[in-house]
């Protein structure tokens, strides 16, 4: 199996490695299965303390998300264990499991910056509306206290230091860029893309079912809006349907960055920035030149998606690659296939 991911990526050079490869294969009911069970276990986890443990509620809200980080935790943990036992990986040596799950050191300012930058454009609209609203408070503070001025520097970098120790102390800050991305994407990508290609499901395949996957885990959250929502069904279910869409549509690119670099760095960070930035902004009031921004954007974001994607950026060499399951080219065939 070791010899089959490092020498045939995703390529048919080799046919003896591709029916190996189809040997140790684990089968499409199986790979589901798992899956399933894999996005299961991350909510119901979070409930366990309650549901199955029967321990008393937490004093505080602070309290209430750590109880929940931990429980991310340990449903990570058991997908990562069990996840080697249904590859058919043949070696428990630690720096080639990583590599399954994509976590590698080389390449990593590519699998970082790119995929980053990738998704800004997605985001033109909100960073040119975030630009105007920054230019008014300058002008503001310009007007206000005579123009621009060491104190005034000074008071800036201050309000600014401030506003980061405040954030950095919110436990919503860490479930919104540490711990959801990071559990996350450890389960719905580094676990769960091997198993459904090991189990003979192409690429576009994956990136259908992985956010399938992802969309379900969120459903846990009906409730807490139904009860929001004074218990009005209608509205909580147009608010989690459009929720469901938008983890979908990420879910799916989230899955196209994993499956094209091979690191896991490259989901991580889109993921992190797109909770930073939230839904991007297609039109404002304030300019018209909010959308225009947000088209040329997504216009870039189409014509760049697969020169900045490409594997040949983010590995040495796709024909005997380092990458997770030795899949770095962008194929719809498999070598089960």
């Amino acid at each position: 199996m070791s010899q089959t991911m490092s020498s045939s990526p995703l390529g048919f050079q080799q046919q003896s490695s591709a029916m190996e490869f189809q040997n140790d294969a684990v089968s499409k009911p199986i790979s589901l299965i798992a899956c399933i069970a894999m996005a299961l276990l991350y909510v119901v986890t979070l409930y366990a303390p309650t549901v199955l443990l029967r321990l008393p509620p937490p004093s505080s809200f602070t309290n209430y998300m750590i109880r929940r980080f931990l429980c991310a935790v340990v449903s990570t943990t058991i997908s990562l264990f069990l996840s080697p036992l249904i590859l058919p990986v043949q070696t428990m040596d630690l720096p080639y499991i990583l590599g399954v799950y994509g976590i590698r050191m080389d390449h990593m300012w590519q699998a970082m910056v790119l995929p980053l930058a990738l998704t800004s454009l997605m985001y033109a609209g909100s960073l040119f509306l975030k630009s105007l609203l920054l230019l008014d408070f300058m002008r503001h503070h310009t007007a206000f206290d005579g123009g621009l001025s060491f104190d005034s520097f000074k008071c800036a970098s201050t309000r600014f230091i401030d506003w980061l120790s405040a954030i950095s102390s919110n436990v919503l800050t860490w479930r919104n860029y540490v711990v959801a991305p990071l559990t996350e994407e450890l389960v719905f990508r580094a676990c769960m893309i091997p198993i459904l290609f090991c189990g003979g499901f192409k690429a576009y395949s994956a990136m259908i079912l992985c956010p399938i996957f992802f969309s379900l885990a969120h459903l846990n959250h009906f409730m807490e809006i139904y009860v929001k929502q004074n218990y009005r069904i209608r509205k909580a279910a147009m608010i989690i349907g459009l929720q469901l869409g938008y983890t979908v549509i990420f879910g799916s690119y989230a899955s196209f960055l994993f499956i094209r670099t091979g690191h896991l760095a490259a989901p991580l960070v889109a993921h992190v920035y797109c909770n930073f930035m939230g839904l991007p902004v297609l039109y404002s009031q304030r300019s018209g030149i909010v959308s225009l921004a947000f088209i040329m954007g997504f216009l870039g974001f189409l014509w760049l998606l697969f020169p900045m994607t490409s594997p040949d950026l983010y590995n040495d060499r796709i024909d005997n690659c380092s990458c997770w399951q030795g899949y770095c080219s962008w194929r719809e065939k498999m070598p089960m296939s």
